[in-house]
């Protein structure tokens, strides 16, 4: 009796992605360059103003000490009675020795008074003149530091695909501009090679055009021959078949040089009505391969090109159903409005897919545990285009293994 082994099961979901830095509790107490510079001006000042406190409590209090020192007090004669209220012990005496010592603790009594008076009052203002400090600290790092927050600003609009965005950072001439400046340069190149790159792609997927459909045309006229021999009607299937992957493989690449750039004229678009049409036109498929969608289409609108927000759905449906269990498969595609953002969610039974593997299937020509062109499911280039359209569109496309199998594939699109 022989045993079949278990099936491979998914790699436990992380906790947490390395990828994304983690968040604190309370974002305020972030330790920001503001919040650093603040502590240490206000440290400065409130270290020089305790040293300046203390200097002149001893010297205040050196000075009392000696003027005191040289002065003595010496009561003689009879009948003298002295009265105070701030010096009950004189009240009480009853000859001079006693009041010559009443009246000197007296005197040491007030003065190490006015010099609790002076330290305490001087406490308190310096624990005003520190809360200014502190506050005027601030408000100066905040000004220094505003061209960086300009400069961080501008590479987070360029993270964003838009590499038309300057700096154009204006002042004296210092270090900050000099970076500023820099930054524009290497934005200047990096616009430049971008653009030259996607025109030469744009440019040689136009020229490959013409030879794919010539091609076509003179293998669909031999096969349309009924004199042909066998042999050359599988030949001609052959290289036709070959023929229409290499127009798939044009038609990519002028949509993802056309998909890596910011989306101008946008439109509202219903993303629920966008996942109608990819299930409509991958139904066929999905029948013959016994795979069943689900899901639930809420209303989702979105501004952008309507044509390219259904390629994302149309290559992550056609990839859920391709990419399937054999028997008893289902795609579940849902869209929804979810913290601001239209969403659109793809998820699909299939083989186990490792998380160590999800970014690897967003690069161009790759696929699971395969690389270029070597299955005859696609040209390899579905995510990066849904990738690059979500770019564009101010989104992003994220992909989850599940459990027991499959991908879930979530694009998330400003409203």
């Amino acid at each position: 009796m022989t045993t079949t082994p278990a099936p491979p099961q998914a790699p436990p979901k992380p906790t947490w992605d390395p990828r994304k830095p983690q968040q604190l509790p309370l974002p305020w107490l972030r330790p920001t360059i503001r919040i650093r510079l603040t502590l240490l001006y206000g440290g400065m000042f409130l270290i020089a103003g305790i040293l300046l406190l203390s200097i002149i409590y001893l010297l205040a209090a050196q000075a009392i000490r000696e003027g005191s020192g040289s002065q003595s007090f010496q009561i003689n004669g009879s009948g003298v009675s002295i009265t105070s209220d701030t010096c009950p012990a004189l009240n009480v005496a009853t000859n001079d020795q006693q009041r010559s010592a009443a009246l000197k603790a007296c005197y040491d009594a007030l003065r190490q008074h006015a010099l609790d008076g002076l330290l305490s009052r001087s406490l308190l203002t310096l624990l005003g003149l520190a809360v200014i400090a502190f506050a005027f600290g601030y408000a100066m790092a905040g000004r220094v530091l505003t061209p960086l927050g300009r400069i961080t600003r501008t590479a987070r609009a360029v993270a964003g695909s838009d590499l038309s965005r300057r700096i154009e950072l204006d002042g004296p001439d210092d270090e900050l501009k000099e970076l500023a400046d820099t930054l524009d340069d290497m934005l200047e190149r990096l616009q430049r090679a971008f653009t030259a790159q996607q025109r030469f792609v744009g440019n040689a997927s136009h020229e490959l055009r013409t030879p794919l459909a010539i091609n076509r045309t003179l293998l669909e006229v031999h096969l349309s021959d009924p004199a042909a021999p066998p042999e050359l009607q599988q030949l001609g299937k052959t290289l036709l078949a070959t023929n229409e992957r290499s127009e798939q493989l044009v038609e990519g690449l002028l949509l993802l040089a056309r998909s890596d750039n910011q989306i101008i004229e946008r439109k509202p678009v219903d993303l629920a009505e966008v996942a109608e049409q990819a299930v409509d036109q991958t139904h066929a498929e999905a029948e013959a391969k016994g795979v069943e969608f689900r899901g639930k289409r809420d209303p989702a609108v979105v501004q952008g090109n309507g044509v390219l927000l259904e390629r994302i759905a149309l290559n992550l449906v056609q990839n859920a159903v391709r990419y399937n269990v054999p028997e008893d498969g289902w795609v579940e595609v849902a869209t929804a409005v979810q913290h601001g953002q239209a969403v659109l969610l793809v998820s699909n039974t299939g083989p186990v897919v490792p998380a160590y593997e999800i970014d690897n299937l967003f690069e161009p020509f790759r696929r699971l545990r395969t690389e270029r062109t070597g299955s005859d499911k696609g040209v390899g280039l579905g995510l990066s285009i849904a990738r690059s359209v979500a770019r564009a569109h101010g989104g992003h496309i994220s992909a989850v293994p599940r459990e027991g199998g499959g991908l879930v594939m979530r694009v998330a699109l400003p409203i």
